[in-house]
């Protein structure tokens, strides 16, 4: 398992956490997400056989919130 770390703007409420989260678990081999608005972060626990840092980046931005590079 690997960890990804997205620093994420634009998130102001549990709502907007489920949503990236939701887009994020959808994805083959994750294994845990946690979107924070209050940290402004999501944390992502991955297998990476399975799964590209890319493809997680390209799933949280689908939900429409930026990603802080």
């Amino acid at each position: 398992m690997e960890k990804l770390v997205l620093q994420v703007e634009g998130m102001s409420c549990g709502h907007c956490e489920i949503a990236i989260q939701d887009a994020v678990r959808k994805l083959p081999g994750i294994k845990k997400v946690k979107a924070s608005k209050r940290r402004k972060e999501v944390v992502a626990d991955y297998d990476p056989s399975l799964l590209t840092p890319e493809q997680i980046r390209s799933a949280v931005g689908s939900t429409g919130y930026p990603i802080v590079d």
